[in-house]
């Protein structure tokens, strides 16, 4: 039976909590009133709505402020998942059943691009992760764990360029200790100030290293000077910021500066429980072959043992195997320590956090209600007709038009994906709107291009490319596709078709690819790529790319070309041949080796 409830009853007390988009039949009862009175309110504010119609937050407000009522406006699932969390999820009670005992402290390095981070990390860890950025600029998080006297630290180094603002901040949400690289013959630069920005906000102290003492033109004090004006006296100076002076390229200053991180973690007192389920964050997540979804992951809290139920933002999943920094499998990770995990149902978004659930169901159950919100929060309709392609936005401009520009954007893992949606949505502008159809990891695949084709879209690709189906899809429906390795180059072109300056075209003319069908490994010469071309011809010293699930893993030159035991200038389709690469041993069955050449297209527009 129908109630009816007076219109003078009394609001309840404290704050309510409303969800977005409720209906006058769902916000009626948490008001103590019915959905007439709701509709009535808003039909003499010229709002005609219906009992079952969902109502926009200024709608809610707007009658809340009217009966006098507080609340507080939520995502949808918000209510549920704060319930779920609360039934399966016993936190609390494991944090006072176990005590807490000391732990390493976790350590991000931030700084400018170039000033040095990584390499300082390289004295640490005595590896080389330099040579494998592309142009030498960090472009994921790596997560380490070093010892030193005894003690172990983690590591994180953050991508230095200011389009990865996202990926620096989600490093200090984890991290107890930042040192901030600065270069002695540099000073402060703009993401200089973003770190010291990050840092401030996550409440972490911050050590300063003065990086590159070793220039003839460094000046360290100019460094102090300017840092002093954010914020950061020096202790020399009277402060409390610890200031140290290192050479990584000489390996000057590396133990003071490791001695000052331990020192100032000691007066922090860092302590977790080491036994009980685990909590983490989510640092970088992505697909590989044979693997499935991999996701780093920085264990906080707890301990995370091989076959322990996780649930990661809407991934879940048994953990098969955790794998360290140095690539070992381990049976388990307490708090502090850095690992990969297999295992995940999909790869979870960067920044999620980790928990340890008691049963599989209760895990799949989180999931898919936080899968189910993030649909509800983020449905939009596809943008159709009228998004404009690059080459035509400056036109749109010209005429006074909006121009929209619509993108399908695929990157090689989570944080470049990331960084990039950060970078592209910095260019909009009154005259330009982006609209981000489409987002994800791996490559460029045919229903990217239908997506394309439907909305009108250009294609973006960083550190991933289309395979030959896709590449042809496109050909045949006028889709765009543009690859980039360097973000730079990705920022440059958009800025560039904004303001009607992109540089003639540089084409890459796909001329031959060929799929590995066996690898040999040959004394003194190395591994050889037992080939099947697929198409075009594969040409000995052409340029190539080396491809696996559509992810650029390497790129150089073909050295030797054979067919049978003959040397070979060039093998056409439907051939098999024998291809040896200029630098690189890590072939597998079933990679793709594409070759390339470039020529250039000068705009007549």
């Amino acid at each position: 039976m129908s109630t009816w409830q007076p219109s003078n009853a009394p609001v309840p007390e404290g704050e309510i909590i409303i969800e977005r988009g409720s209906t006058a039949k769902d916000l009626g009862p948490k008001l103590n009133r019915s959905a007439a009175d709701i509709i009535r309110f808003l039909f003499l504010q010229g709002e005609i709505v219906t009992a079952v119609q969902s109502l926009s937050d200024d709608m809610i407000e707007l009658y809340a402020a009217e009966v006098g009522a507080s609340i507080r406006l939520v995502d949808p699932g918000e209510q549920q998942e704060a319930a779920l969390l609360a039934r399966f999820f016993d936190e609390d009670e494991l944090d006072e059943e176990i005590p807490a005992v000391p732990r390493p402290p976790v350590v991000t390095v931030m700084g400018h691009v170039d000033h040095g981070k990584t390499k300082l990390l390289d004295q640490i860890r005595h590896t080389n992760v330099v040579a494998g950025e592309a142009g030498g600029i960090t472009q994921h998080i790596g997560a380490y764990q070093v010892y030193w006297n005894g003690r172990a630290i983690a590591f994180l180094d953050t991508p230095g360029h200011e389009a990865f603002t996202a990926m620096r901040a989600r490093g200090a949400k984890v991290t107890d200790i930042v040192i901030l690289v600065v270069a002695a013959d540099d000073g402060v630069m703009p993401q200089t100030v973003e770190a010291i920005d990050h840092a401030k906000a996550a409440g972490v102290p911050i050590i300063v290293a003065v990086n590159k003492i070793d220039k003839p033109d460094a000046n360290p004090d100019r460094v102090l000077q300017q840092i002093s004006e954010r914020g950061l006296v020096p202790e020399k100076w009277g402060g409390d910021t610890i200031c140290v002076e290192v050479s990584a390229l000489q390996n000057l200053g590396i133990d003071d500066l490791l001695e000052q991180v331990l020192l100032v973690a000691d007066v922090g007192e860092l302590t977790a429980r080491p036994a009980g389920h685990a909590v983490g964050t989510v640092l970088e997540a992505n697909l590989e072959v044979g693997r499935g979804p991999v996701a780093t992951v920085m264990v906080q809290k707890g301990q995370l043992e091989v076959g322990d139920v996780v649930v990661a933002g809407s991934a879940y999943g048994r953990v098969k195997a955790l794998i360290d920094d140095q690539g070992r499998q381990v049976k388990a990770a307490g708090p502090s320590t850095p690992v990969q995990v297999l295992g995940f149902s999909e790869p979870p978004a960067a920044g999620d956090e980790m928990r340890v659930a008691d049963d599989l169901a209760h895990a799949r159950s989180l999931a898919e209600a936080r899968a189910q919100r993030a649909r509800l929060v983020g449905y939009q309709p596809v943008a159709g007709a009228g998004g404009a392609r690059l080459e035509d936005l400056f036109e749109q401009i010209q005429r006074g038009e909006t121009a929209t520009l619509n993108v399908v954007l695929k990157a090689d893992v989570q944080g470049s994906l990331e960084a990039c949606t950060e970078s592209l949505r910095k260019l909009e502008r009154d005259d330009v709107r982006l609209v981000l159809v489409h987002r994800g990891v791996g490559g460029i695949t045919e229903n990217d291009v239908q997506l394309a084709k439907a909305s009108n879209a250009t294609i973006i690709g960083f550190n991933v490319r289309p395979d030959r189906r896709s590449r042809d899809l496109a050909e045949d429906e006028g889709v765009e596709i543009r690859t980039y390795e360097i973000i730079y180059k990705l920022i440059e072109d958009i800025q560039g078709a904004m303001l009607g300056l992109l540089a003639p075209v540089f084409e890459e003319v796909v001329t031959g690819e060929a799929e590995v069908r066996e690898v040999f490994r040959i004394p003194r010469v190395g591994a050889i790529a037992g080939c099947f071309v697929r198409e075009g011809v594969i040409t000995r010293g052409s340029k190539v790319r080396f491809l696996r699930e559509g992810a650029i893993i390497w790129k150089g030159s073909i050295t030797s070309l054979k067919r049978f035991k003959d040397d070979a200038r060039e093998v056409a389709a439907g051939y098999e041949c024998g291809i040896g690469l200029s630098d690189y041993q890590d072939l597998k069955e079933g990679d793709v080796i594409e070759t390339f050449d470039e020529r250039e297209i000068p705009r007549t527009a």
